[in-house]
């Protein structure tokens, strides 16, 4: 006869617990500004109260929520600065994996590139949402010239840096803003343009200048969200 499963010690289970509710604030299954009450969570994943306690703490220490007067728990609302001081560094970031890239790329890989791009010329009536064809698109876009880049400590700042807001804001900026998307496009085009023709400086120029556009579309938007979020 079998023994039952050895219990999950309760660090992990809180690291578990917290990565589960990350996930949820990521997609936007849990929006920004939202309450995050204790026994619903706990009802949802299925877990007891301590663990989602613990997990709310630890969020709470990573900026990703916060504790407010009379409401308790709530995803937080980014600053503009804050998003713009990221995506600066950022901008940096993408950079350097464009020059690295430079030289390393493939024909079959600027063939990928220029088919994410295919994608993001949809119809973006359904991109609203972190999992859409259109931000796995843009995703993979971003994530082959890291991979091309070759420096994994490179790829892993920049996604913490990305991890930091959630996901389906940054596809819901685009999806409302026909003109951003139109720019959003070109500037992808222009980099992959660089790339092809072996510029570093130029492709280094193009996604900085594409990150800090991107970044200051999503500051904006969270500028005009604060207005509406009730705060306490």
């Amino acid at each position: 006869m079998e023994s039952d499963p050895a219990p999950r010690e309760p660090n992990a289970l809180v690291d578990e617990t917290a990565a589960a509710i990350r996930a949820r604030i990521m997609s936007g299954e849990i929006p920004i500004g939202a309450q995050l009450r204790q026994a619903d969570l706990a009802a949802t994943l299925g877990v007891s109260r301590t663990p989602i306690r613990e997990a709310l703490r630890q969020l709470q220490a990573g900026g990703l929520i916060e504790v407010l007067p009379r409401r308790g728990a709530v995803v937080r609302v980014p600053a503009p600065w804050e998003v713009r001081e990221a995506y600066e560094v950022r901008a940096e970031l993408e950079g350097l994996a464009c020059v690295r890239a430079v030289g390393e790329i493939t024909q079959e890989q600027l063939d990928e590139l220029r088919r994410t791009i295919d994608v993001l010329r949809e119809d973006p009536s359904a991109s609203g949402e972190a999992d859409s064809p259109t931000t796995a698109a843009n995703d993979r876009f971003h994530a082959l010239i890291h991979e091309i880049a070759g420096n994994e400590r490179l790829a892993r700042t920049i996604r913490d840096v990305n991890d930091a807001f959630p996901r389906n804001v940054s596809a819901l900026v685009l999806r409302d803003n026909p003109r951003l998307r139109s720019n959003n496009l070109a500037q992808h085009q222009r980099v992959v343009e660089a790339l092809a023709a072996n510029d570093g400086e130029l492709a280094r120029q193009v996604m900085r200048d594409h990150v800090i556009a991107a970044g200051e579309a999503l500051a904006r938007w969270y500028e005009r969200r604060s207005q509406t979020v009730f705060r306490g």
